[in-house]
């Protein structure tokens, strides 16, 4: 599609989008995964919300429509993504002191432009049969030999593998980060393809015995009846960094410049960060809530306690180019 294209389509959705609402929201999210939260949002306050799913280009769509647009707020998942967003220059800064109280301050940009809603761990998964307890500790232990042919993951150019590489720099340098990845990719059962549970699968299988993923996974997993047998065939084991704490990576909320309903629209962000809306959030989604006294569904709370990695989000999301490079450059996927 040529850029005049792009623009002329995007202006039309725009006008299309429904202005039933009182706060429209953009999100990369499905949005069955975040209406139980807005629904309990509507009752409490009589503020209807209109959610519109954005699968893809939500940054270009947003430059697009500029001051034009409808969306108030954007929802979606991965540091990097907020900060793509944030850059682009669509986001204002909000001053809350609601949302300063309940998201830490490492969850949430130090400006005031994005925050933080839940967490997910960048975990591992290892087989029950052939994996003992305390076998894995660290994610520098990946890269030892040990784990020769032994683990699974999908693609390392994925978001998910970027943001733990740019974890790794953020404790050890590009240099270091560099061995490791290479270290990681020797030890490989095979060709990094699918997505997390794929990788769960393949454990089931036999075609390795540890695998990365991310923990809402294991939730998902558990729902599904062709799948509840890979899950059932593994643990969550949750590594650390040497010296540090476990990966973790957010889902997050940001305002757009247009936000056309601001009041309304703050109002939201400000409940979706109130021990009902985070319980309510993270049950749904098998996530972690950001508020400490946010209560954890059962099936989270199955998975044992963890120490988070206390690294500033924004300081990884501003290694993902080097991490990126690197994964390039040792030809991860080849």
């Amino acid at each position: 599609m040529s850029l005049r294209s792009f623009l002329l389509a995007t202006a039309a959705s725009a006008v299309a989008f429904p202005a039933l609402a009182d706060v429209n929201v953009y999100t990369t999210r499905q949005p069955e995964l975040i209406q139980p939260v807005i629904d309990a949002f509507t009752t409490q306050t009589g503020i209807m919300v209109n959610l519109a799913f954005v699968e893809e280009g939500i940054v270009e769509r947003l430059v697009a429509e500029g001051d034009r647009s409808p969306a108030d707020l954007v929802m979606t998942v991965d540091i990097a993504n907020l900060s793509q967003i944030v850059d682009a220059g669509v986001i204002q800064p909000v001053e809350s002191e609601v949302l300063e109280a309940a998201v830490p301050a490492e969850l949430r940009s130090a400006d005031g432009r994005w925050f933080a809603l839940t967490t997910r761990a960048r975990i591992v998964y290892a087989s029950k049969e052939r994996v003992a307890d305390g076998e894995v500790t660290t994610y520098e232990d990946l890269a030892d030999p040990k784990w020769q042919g032994r683990i699974c993951t999908r693609s390392g150019v994925h978001n998910y593998n970027l943001a733990l590489l740019s974890a790794v720099i953020a404790h050890h340098g590009e240099e270091q980060a560099k061995a490791w990845a290479e270290g990681l990719k020797a030890n490989l059962a095979k060709k990094p393809q699918g997505g997390d549970r794929d990788q769960v699968q393949s454990i089931w299988q036999g075609e390795c015995d540890i695998a990365l993923g991310n923990t809402y996974y294991m939730g998902q997993m558990l729902e599904d009846p062709e799948q509840q047998d890979w899950a059932n065939s593994v643990r969550i084991v949750f590594p650390t960094f040497e010296g540090g704490g476990t990966h973790v990576n957010v889902s997050g909320i940001a305002m757009t410049n247009a936000a056309p309903n601001r009041e309304e629209a703050l109002e939201l962000m400000e409940f979706l960060v109130s021990p009902e809306a985070q319980a309510i959030y993270a049950e749904e989604n098998n996530e972690y809530p950001v508020r400490a006294d946010a209560e954890l569904s059962d099936l989270v709370a199955s998975w044992g306690p963890f120490t988070p990695d206390t690294l500033d989000l924004t300081e990884l999301a501003g290694h993902r180019a080097a991490a990126l490079r690197i994964m390039e450059e040792v030809n991860f996927d080849g």
